[in-house]
Parts: C-alpha cells; structure tokens; sequence
C-alpha cells in the first residue's frame, strides 16, 4: 500500500452526492443526517494517509477499468481515484441501487 500524505479533494459531482443524501436524510433525522456526514467525510479524509486501501471498484474492473476505487460506509460507496499525491473523491453513491448503471453513465461516457 502507498502511504505518505496525499491531498483529497472532492469534485463537485461528489459535494452534490453528498448533499442530496444528507438533505434525504435530514428530512427525517438531522441527527443521522450528522453521522452519515460525519462518517463519509471521515473515510475521506482517513485516505491522505494510505489512498489505495480501496478495492478497485468491482463493476468497472469487469471492463478492465482499474482506475476508480471505492470505501465502504454502508450503505453508501464512496468512489475516487488517486493521481500521483491527490486523491479525488469523484461520486458518493447508494450501494443498494443499481450501481453498475451509474458508474457506467458517469465515467464511461
């Protein structure tokens, strides 16, 4: 694994995933909104330190696209890239819907 100090940035498809979801579940609890946020923000910021813990992201790899990989905070999968020091955090998606069709729209096309 490659450990040093990498810089995370989220894109702003990633800061729109994130907020929509926090919003969706604000509407019945802020107090989960918080600790969803908190918990994905945290997974984040846990990859300066070592970025390529992630698995590759199953559905992409079956098109030998190796590039994207994911964290798990369930239910949510959280999908980014690393480039030299910089990682981006690219979509924060619900894993219990069809996944495989939005990673395909978003990053094949």
């Amino acid at each position: 694994m490659t450990k040093g100090i990498y810089q995370v940035f989220w894109t702003q498809t990633a800061q729109q995933d994130l907020r929509k979801i926090i919003e969706y579940i604000a509407a019945d609890s802020k107090i989960q909104a918080k600790k969803v946020y908190l918990a994905i923000k945290q997974k984040a910021v846990n990859l300066r330190e070592m970025p390529l813990r992630g698995r590759i992201v199953p559905e992409l790899r079956y098109y030998s696209v190796l590039t994207y990989r994911e964290l798990i905070s369930p239910p949510w999968r959280i999908i980014y890239k690393v480039e030299k020091e910089t990682v981006w955090v690219l979509a924060i998606i619900d894993g219990r819907r069809n996944v495989e069709d939005i990673l395909l729209e978003r990053f094949l096309s």
